[in-house]
């Protein structure tokens, strides 16, 4: 008897103690879970791995041609929460990229009709007459991808600039030939075209022209081009561009080179230099638009 009182107890105790775990369980996973989920939410937001404080940013917004809106550093590194900014210039935090958005608009850089959303290389921030030589040297390497981009009326996609190294008259040479603002010619477009990479460059219509001739931009004439083999598509891609004296190479993924290594470089060697990146759109059709994804940036000298 003594033995049965006994055994029933213990089952009573145990009964109770089951019903407690069973009352209070689930409230300590659910609390886990949701501890869980946090962390995966925190794990898959990813921001580029971009530095944004040499380089400012234009835009497709402002007042007309020559007045496209410009935003150095430091105001650019707000870009996240800066409302004037945001609709072309945003953080895509699942992809973990910066991705640039643009559109013909009305608001144009001064030499061109194309609008963009495009990084310019300050070395010093905030200062466009602090640059450098193919003598002193750059190197940029940049991990891109096309997010999307239209069509034109033949069913093929826009085209979009996606990297340049752009001439710059010094003050000094500006005066000497009387032109009234220090642009020069790019010597290096890098263009997202139909999937492909392409690559353009100028070269100088008469070798033998003098020294002063040669910073006049109708001196200059475009090559005709290289395009890659590899067919980039919508994927990620790597590019790099290397520049020393008298030399420029340009690599896709690190299995593609284009050389340029002339008398058209060494005579490049006159020009002070920037580099480009973003999304320089080359459209002007009703509706059509482009966002380009950058995922690294990356400039020394």
């Amino acid at each position: 008897m003594y033995l049965y009182k006994y055994i029933l107890i213990f089952a009573i105790q145990l009964v109770g103690a089951t019903a407690c775990s069973q009352e209070h369980g689930p409230m300590v996973v659910e609390e886990e879970v949701v501890l869980d989920q946090n962390q995966i939410d925190e794990d898959r937001t990813k921001l580029p791995d971009i530095d944004l404080s040499h380089w400012k940013v234009t835009i497709p917004e402002g007042s007309g041609k020559g007045g496209a809106i410009s935003v150095e550093p430091p105001e650019i590194l707000n870009y996240a929460t800066n409302p004037v900014l945001k609709p072309f210039m945003y953080n895509d935090s699942t992809a973990g990229a910066l991705v640039f958005h643009a559109y013909p608009s009305n608001a144009t850089t001064a030499n061109t009709k194309y609008s963009r959303s495009e990084l310019r290389e300050q070395m010093v921030p905030g200062d466009d007459n602090v640059n450098w030589t193919f003598a002193q040297g750059g190197k940029l390497k940049a991990r891109i991808a096309m997010e999307e981009v239209t069509k034109d009326s033949d069913g093929k996609y826009h085209r979009v600039i996606i990297l340049q190294i752009h001439g710059r008259l010094t003050n000094e040479q500006k005066e000497r030939i009387g032109q009234s603002d220090n642009n020069a010619p790019p010597i290096l477009k890098i263009y997202w075209q139909n999937g492909k990479i392409r690559v353009k460059t100028k070269v100088l219509k008469d070798l033998n022209a003098s020294d002063e001739d040669i910073l006049h931009e109708d001196a200059w004439d475009d090559d005709e081009g290289r395009t890659f083999d590899q067919e980039v598509g919508f994927k990620k891609f790597n590019i790099e561009v290397d520049v020393s004296d008298g030399k420029m190479i340009v690599s896709l993924n690190n299995t593609e080179f284009a050389v340029y290594d002339d008398i058209h470089m060494k005579k490049w060697g006159v020009f002070e230099n920037y580099f480009k990146a973003g999304n320089y759109f080359q459209s002007r059709d009703a509706g059509s638009h482009a966002s380009v994804k950058f995922y690294k940036l990356e400039v020394s000298h």
